[in-house]
């Protein structure tokens, strides 16, 4: 599992720490920040953080980039916070990857 990644206690679903960077030129995963517990996947997106139109926009572009529907992929932490914790449904740590690379 990637240091930005961890397993819900339900097991039913991954967690993973993003920071989000809204207001951007396009829609984007950037690359990884920090380390160990730190880390956090960076996100840039278009749309500006208003009315969860930023928080749709970062859900629709992960699940696309994992071939998974919207509805999939929800923000659990930090719905104001440019640092938020995404869960995402049925993953699995090899799909994960591909947000990377």
């Amino acid at each position: 599992m990637p240091a930005w990644a961890r397993i819900a206690r339900d097991g039913d679903a991954v967690l993973i720490n993003i920071k989000a960077v809204p207001g951007a030129k396009r829609n984007e995963i950037s690359g990884v920040l920090g380390e160990g517990e730190q880390a956090r996947l960076k996100i840039r997106i278009s749309a500006p953080p208003e009315d969860g139109k930023a928080n749709k926009a970062i859900c629709r572009l992960i699940a696309q980039a994992l071939g998974m529907k919207a509805r999939e992929v929800s923000v659990v932490v930090g719905p104001t916070n440019p640092e938020k914790t995404l869960r995402i449904e049925g993953v699995d740590a090899e799909r994960l990857l591909m947000l990377v690379n």
